[in-house]
């Protein structure tokens, strides 16, 4: 049996003003895949499974991965699309199955379904007859045009993600199941139209996990192939933007839609408790002069993880005009800034305009003047992933009680690594903002006092409500608090 594997991930905010582009995309291509064996991703986690079968062979041939930003150019756009094709449909009729690791929340000027349209040029290559599984973020947006071209499919059951392996793991799992029994599954969609956002996102604590467990429930007990609820990127502005409870099986008994609607209605029910909580950046602010412990920030409006530009300085503004005088850590996205700095030299004080470099319709730059503490090339590994991490030519500066770690470029901000490969840990500080809209529990929420939530401006913000979305249908809750719902479930059976 010859698997090939191919691999396109992006995940993009609509409202961030700054587009990506094809060259902020890592590819490796061919047997530089293989690199991924031991890695906790997705495609590592599949290659774990494939190296188990003697009976397997592996035909690695792309992966394009980027950090999340702002939506990719129309010329960035067609040079990756068509790399990725070049690299896949030249070996249909030459392989068995296909595994496709994606992440569901990619946006291209001039097409809103970048993944859809990838699948729906690799299904017309391979013809109807060999299984594709794929693999997807759960803030990904699975589409109808994604839907037709696949035989099975398996999403993150974690946030904040630590299963990228796992899912790999049942994605390659279910591909050599559907190959062996040769299986035509059945795939159930249901639609709920809400944006989840907030604390009870976290699946470890909260309703979003309960949820999944009942997911996870189905698949463990045998009754699916697999089962969950995508609940999608809200800054991702594209047509068929939801949350969606999705159910695979091996038999058209109707178990898939049932299971699937019970998936769903449990989400809408706990709709009310799926919203952000913010507090005032002012209240925060007060709050935090008086605790005796630790407190992170946390700027979820700024999160480049989820697609933002990283340039906010709105909460380093709201300390400052708020007579904060503990010690405060902060990063910014401010490329000017880290190349003065690194003109300078470490120990000169340099003058710079801070923030609003990118997003300047939302963020007026500070003037600061301040001291060069260090310098790097912006090199990181990921505690999580073990992936690396490319900010750019960054600095840390100093000014009054405020260290700041100074990015020439978005990097993804969802855990430590840049503050420990820039010589700063959080914990020797009174305060830390951290651009992530959750961390994962250890890195901060286990040792710090309080956690706020800050109501700040943002491209990512968790008030999707001021966003501005256009493309999304309407209406969904909770920008539309009176949305209605009628479940109702749509089957998707290859080759039935």
């Amino acid at each position: 049996m010859k698997i090939l594997i191919a691999e396109c991930m992006q995940e993009i905010s609509s409202f961030n003003p700054l587009p990506s582009q094809y060259e902020d995309f890592k590819i490796d291509h061919g047997d530089a895949l293989l690199s991924r064996r031991g890695l906790n991703t997705s495609v590592g986690g599949a290659l774990s499974v494939f190296d188990e079968r003697s009976d397997v062979s592996i035909l690695p041939t792309i992966s394009a991965r980027a950090d999340s930003a702002g939506i990719l150019s129309a010329e960035g756009w067609q040079r990756l699309s068509r790399e990725v094709l070049q690299a896949v449909l030249p070996h249909a009729g030459k392989v068995d199955a296909l595994y496709v690791s994606l992440h569901g929340a990619m946006g291209a000027i001039g097409e809103h379904d970048p993944e859809g349209f990838l699948l729906e040029e690799i299904r017309r290559a391979f013809g109807p007859d060999v299984p594709i599984v794929i693999s997807l973020d759960l803030h990904g947006i699975l589409t109808d045009r994604m839907l037709r071209q696949v035989d099975g499919l398996a999403i993150y059951q974690t946030y904040p993600h630590v299963d990228f392996a796992d899912t790999g793991v049942r994605a390659a799992r279910q591909l050599l199941d559907i190959v062996d029994g040769k299986l035509k599954p059945t795939i159930a969609r249901v639609v709920v139209p809400m944006l989840a956002r907030g604390d009870e996102c976290i699946t470890k604590t909260g309703l979003y996990g309960d949820v999944l467990a009942d997911g996870q429930l189905l698949e463990h007990s045998g009754k699916a192939l697999a089962a969950g609820v995508m609940i999608g990127n809200p800054f991702t502005d594209a047509p068929e933007l939801c949350t969606q409870a999705i159910v695979v099986t091996e038999q058209a008994d109707g178990s898939a839609e049932t299971s699937a609607i019970k998936l769903a209605e449990a989400m809408w029910a706990g709709r009310h408790r799926l919203v952000g909580k913010l507090v005032a950046p002012e209240k925060a602010v007060a709050l935090a002069r008086h605790m005796k412990g630790p407190v992170i920030f946390t700027d979820a409006a700024d999160a480049t993880s989820s697609g933002a530009s990283g340039d906010s300085n709105a909460l380093l503004k709201a300390l400052r005009d708020g007579d904060y005088e503990r010690r405060a850590l902060a990063q910014i996205v401010d490329a000017p800034a880290a190349a003065a700095a690194h003109a300078a030299g470490v120990g000169a004080t340099i003058e710079v305009m801070l923030g609003g470099t990118v997003d300047a319709a939302r963020f007026q730059p500070m003037k600061v003047t301040a001291t060069v503490e260090s310098l790097s090339r912006g090199k990181a590994v990921l505690e999580t992933m073990g992936l690396p991490l490319d900010a750019g030519p960054s600095a840390v500066l100093t000014f009054g009680n405020f260290t700041v770690l100074v990015l020439s470029k978005p990097a993804f901000l969802f855990d430590r690594s840049l503050y420990y490969a820039n010589g700063l840990d959080p914990q020797d500080f009174d305060l830390t903002i951290v651009k992530s809209p959750h961390t994962e529990f250890h890195m901060y929420d286990q040792w710090v006092a309080k956690n706020f939530n800050v109501d700040a401006p943002g491209s990512t913000s968790a008030d999707v409500a001021s966003l501005g979305h256009e493309l999304c249908a309407r209406p969904i809750y909770p920008i539309e608090p009176d949305t209605p719902f009628i479940p109702r479930a749509v089957v998707y059976r290859r080759n039935a």
